[in-house]
């Protein structure tokens, strides 16, 4: 009777651990919510970096290109969620995916830059897709993208340009642009802003101050109480859009345009389904540009060593019509200004003074420094 408890248990251990194991052809656990056994790997794997993979801004763009080329041919891939903001914990998580199997990891954000910059050495066997950076070393000095690292870049500049452009199209001339950290990204996105919003009022033959822009950075990219005040403010004072452009900040700006019945630009994906008050994002292709550069890898292309530059040219950004909210702004008059983009017409500027210069101009940009 012992003998047959014995057998007994020995099948039930067996059957627990092939249903623990399952197919291994996907994995959404964070490494902090769930404990896989040693056994189990995990081919592609993404590091989230400040938010989660649901955060409806960069985590969940690149997520979803990874896991809809690892659905599409059957590969397992799991994600990590850093402890805190750190490149110690970016490593430490890089480390915890390199031992779970990881061929490729992607890692979403400029944060990424200085572990990347280490992690390509440590691990010369492991393929490193870096999203909105490239690698360099701590104090800037060096700057180095490995032979098995790729450099993932967006035009910012003109996704921004799409969306001041539509949004004066459209009627609106009192906007608003809330970014998050001053860093290249967001910068470039309230640049091309500015400009698009210029470029509209001049074919529109405005005359000189007919649109203005409230400009502000707010230094984090997290919502928080003074910056839904600040944009309550501007909304109350007649601005009717703001450009959110910072990650969860545009949860703030949402709540002050759901109070105030005004509107908001979305940033990075399309953000429609955040808030009523939505309407249009000014998008990278980060799902495209993620599962193009997994593709490359398993069709012995990785372009390893390069930085790609994701452009209207390649699709890389662009203004989700499907979903937009627009009065008046048509398909055509979209599809006409993003040609114009494809084609270079237009120039494209990073710098605000360049945007909005001194010279005669129907925009005019109110820099907001402090909330």
């Amino acid at each position: 009777m012992k003998k047959v408890g014995i057998i007994l248990m020995a099948v039930l251990v067996l059957l627990s651990a092939a249903c623990n194991k399952g197919s291994g052809g996907s994995s959404s656990s964070s490494s902090g919510t769930t404990s896989q056994r040693a056994v189990e790997t995990f081919d592609l794997a993404l590091v989230t970096d400040l938010g989660t993979i649901d955060d409806k801004s960069f985590n969940q763009g690149s997520w979803e290109g990874l896991v809809r080329y690892a659905r599409e041919n059957n590969i397992s891939h799991k994600y990590y969620q850093p402890a805190e903001q750190s490149n110690d914990a970016y490593l430490t998580t890089i480390d915890l995916a390199v031992r779970g199997g990881a061929k490729i990891v992607v890692t979403p954000g400029f944060l990424f830059e200085v572990p990347v910059y280490i992690a390509q050495d440590r691990y010369p066997n492991v393929n490193f897709i870096l999203v909105d950076g490239v690698p360099h070393n701590a104090d800037y000095s060096t700057f180095k993208t490995g032979k098995n690292t790729v450099g993932v870049l967006y035009a910012e500049d003109q996704a921004g340009f799409l969306a001041g452009y539509a949004a004066v199209k459209d009627g609106d001339r009192r906007l608003g642009f809330v970014g998050g950290m001053a860093v290249p990204a967001v910068v470039r996105f309230g640049c091309g802003f500015v400009q698009g919003a210029e470029f509209a009022a001049v074919e529109l033959g405005l005359p000189a101050g007919s649109v203005t822009v409230n400009y502000h950075y707010t230094g984090v990219f997290e919502a928080r109480p003074e910056i839904q005040t600040l944009a309550a403010s501007w909304y109350n004072s007649g601005v009717e859009v703001i450009f959110a452009c910072g990650g969860a900040i545009g949860n703030s700006v949402m709540a002050a345009a759901e109070q105030t019945n005004k509107k908001v630009i979305g940033v990075d994906v399309d953000q429609s389904g955040e808030s009523r008050t939505v309407i249009t994002s000014a998008m990278k292709g980060l799902q495209v540009s993620v599962y193009d550069c997994v593709k490359a890898y398993y069709e012995g292309k990785f372009p390893g060593g390069e930085t790609l530059v994701f452009t209207a040219a390649n699709n890389g950004v662009g203004l989700p019509m499907i979903t937009s909210k627009f009065l008046s702004f048509r398909n055509s008059d979209y599809n006409a200004i993003f040609q114009r983009l494809v084609n270079g017409e237009v120039p494209r500027i990073n710098d605000l003074d360049q945007a909005g210069s001194p010279r005669v101009v129907p925009v005019r940009i109110v820099r907001v420094t402090e909330i």
